[in-house]
């Protein structure tokens, strides 16, 4: 059984900085990837980064790039989401995934994946 725990939500003001992490138990999938969605209120989940296990390449939804960084520590079951220059419109709960192979076609998307976190909640206002 595969578990995940997402940690590092809270509120911050626009142009503010936060580190989400996630915690893989259980077991990871080294042909896999781990992803991180978001959720706002009234909205559908959308893709927000993934990271493959093997060789550690990374894919963003165009609204982060720049500003968003996908990291995964192998030794720690660790993945992170780094958030700089966060805006309103980045308000939602943020939850991670993990896939046990790599999909071309369905890395961006929520049947891609799994296994999935509990969520943080993540505010951006002033």
């Amino acid at each position: 059984q595969v578990q995940l725990v997402e940690s590092g939500g809270g509120l911050v003001q626009p142009g503010g900085s936060l580190r989400l992490s996630c915690l893989v138990s259980g077991r990871t999938f080294s042909t896999g990837a781990m992803a991180w969605f978001r959720q706002a209120p009234g909205k559908e989940r959308e893709f927000v980064a993934s990271i493959r296990w093997s060789g550690g390449s990374t894919y963003y939804t165009d609204s982060v790039k720049g500003r968003f960084t996908i990291s995964g520590d192998n030794a720690k079951n660790t993945v992170y989401l780094h958030m700089n220059t966060l805006k309103p419109g980045d308000t939602a709960v943020y939850y991670c995934a993990v896939s046990r192979y790599f999909i071309t076609d369905l890395y961006s998307t929520v049947g891609g994946y799994a296994f999935w976190g509990q969520g943080t909640q993540v505010t951006v206002s002033s």
